[in-house]
């Protein structure tokens, strides 16, 4: 879990990092067009592969439009805010689904998490600041961002066994390089790239496959209530990287909101774990968007 949350982390800032030669429209485009090619492969491969209309189904379209939509707004947001802003306030994400949860599933949520998400929530707004001096509008993105993956994430949970994660995973990357073809013109057209700009893109198209496989492996091998909590490493890293490649200092503000969400993050992840030590945590599986 800890090198999957390097890997997305690392991907974002190589996307942030070119984002000042190619906008990020191109990004999406050029980084699903590798990630597609190498997932088609292992879906053929495998057996994967199902008829085209799937994507009708009400489901897997929620999700698919749910990850276009998150990955436009969560790229947009970190070509303008710092990295570990962005990632602080994504952290919201697995309190979001337990909420969208109760309203869309009517699951039971004891006080104590319903607290946990009141608080969670809280944090947010201690790091977007809306009103006040320090108040960026691109943080209001990164939270429209959160809003969509969890519609994504709450989306995927109805979609039919039998479709193998795969094919869900090839159709989301063909749908985020079209919505990131369409993007172009808007965001000022096609830029010619340098050769460090294509190598970096390579380089981020590998990282997701990498990230995703090493999840799956978490998942699958250890307790998912014992891995689940790692995945907040993810604020490390891009505390890390942020302040390396970019020269990104956290303000207090970040550091106590961002502390405020963990926190809430992890106890009601706790708070689940004593509910139903056999159901997945919705923090072990709630991701950024990245076309896969």
């Amino acid at each position: 879990m800890v090198i999957a949350t390097a890997c997305f982390a690392m991907n974002d800032a190589i996307t942030k990092f070119v984002s000042s030669e190619i906008n990020f429209g191109q990004v999406m485009l050029m980084r699903s067009v590798f990630a597609m090619a190498l997932i088609a492969a292992l879906a053929v491969r495998s057996g994967a592969m199902r008829p085209i209309r799937t994507v009708l189904m009400m489901p897997v379209g929620l999700r698919i439009i749910c990850e276009v939509g998150g990955a436009v707004t969560f790229l947009a947001a970190i070509t303008h805010l710092p990295l570990a802003n962005t990632y602080s306030i994504f952290q919201a994400l697995p309190l979001a689904v337990t909420l969208g949860a109760v309203v869309a599933f009517g699951e039971p949520v004891g006080w104590r998490r319903w607290l946990a998400i009141a608080a969670g929530f809280i944090g947010v707004l201690i790091i977007v600041r809306p009103g006040v001096a320090g108040f960026n509008q691109y943080a209001l993105l990164a939270l429209c961002s959160v809003i969509l993956c969890a519609v994504r994430d709450l989306a995927t949970k109805r979609i039919p066994k039998e479709i193998p994660s795969l094919f869900i995973t090839l159709l989301t990357t063909i749908s985020v390089g079209t919505g990131g073809a369409l993007l172009l013109l808007p965001l000022g057209g096609w830029s010619p790239m340098s050769g460090q700009t294509l190598m970096l893109l390579i380089v981020a198209a590998i990282l997701l496959p990498i990230g995703y496989n090493c999840i799956i492996m978490a998942l699958r091998i250890g307790d998912i209530s014992a891995v689940a909590p790692f995945r907040y490493t993810a604020l490390i890293w891009a505390i890390l990287i942020g302040y390396l490649v970019f020269g990104e200092v956290p303000d207090a503000m970040m550091i106590t909101g961002a502390s405020v969400i963990v926190a809430s993050g992890l106890y009601a992840l706790y708070r689940e774990r004593l509910r139903d030590r056999g159901r997945p945590a919705a923090s072990a599986t709630s991701l950024p968007p990245d076309g896969m």
